[in-house]
């Protein structure tokens, strides 16, 4: 019989049916993506797959994930690195995680580096931690290092101007 009247209650002062739209949308309506709207955090984005038949000569770089299943000519960048089981870089491969499925000719850069049964590695490896699998097959040296990312900073693969005139200096002084 009575009903407790939102006049009196401390809020917004206007309660319109106008404003309690704006509120809460209509859960019957379809959401478009512009009207998404999660408190959830927003999904990592799936990674960038680089098929079979794609041959690519030059570098790649990306700040997300990437997994390539042809065949690359270069250097590549990434947060995440899988190279597929048919795939085939030639190139240095930079990234935080590198997983090696296919073959990798080159040098190998990360903080975590994978190396399955499958991979066939021809190049050095530089990792803060590593695993090889029973089976993979590796030619080069493995190096740990805390941050090995920080030799890997500004361009991929570029030959470094410094070294050369540190060692002449060296030279010059003896």
């Amino acid at each position: 019989m009575f009903s407790k009247s939102k006049i009196n209650e401390p809020g917004p002062k206007s309660d319109t049916p106008a404003d309690t739209e704006k509120k809460a949308p209509d859960m019957n309506q379809p959401k478009t993506g512009t009207d998404f709207s999660s408190s959830t955090p927003k999904a990592k984005p799936p990674a960038s797959v680089l098929s079979a038949d794609l041959n690519i000569t030059g570098d790649i770089k990306t700040t997300g994930d990437i997994q390539i299943e042809g065949k690359v000519e270069g250097d590549i960048r990434a947060h995440l690195l899988t190279v597929g089981e048919g795939a085939t870089v030639n190139g240095e491969c930079i990234a935080d995680d590198v997983v090696v499925n296919g073959r990798v000719v080159g040098k190998v850069r990360g903080l975590k580096v994978r190396l399955t049964s499958t991979a066939r590695v021809e190049g050095d490896i530089i990792h803060k931690t590593i695993a090889i699998e029973s089976g993979a097959h590796f030619e080069g040296s493995v190096q740990r290092q805390e941050d090995p990312l920080s030799g890997a900073k500004g361009t991929m693969a570029a030959p470094k101007p410094a070294a050369a005139p540190a060692s002449s200096s060296a030279d010059s002084k003896s």
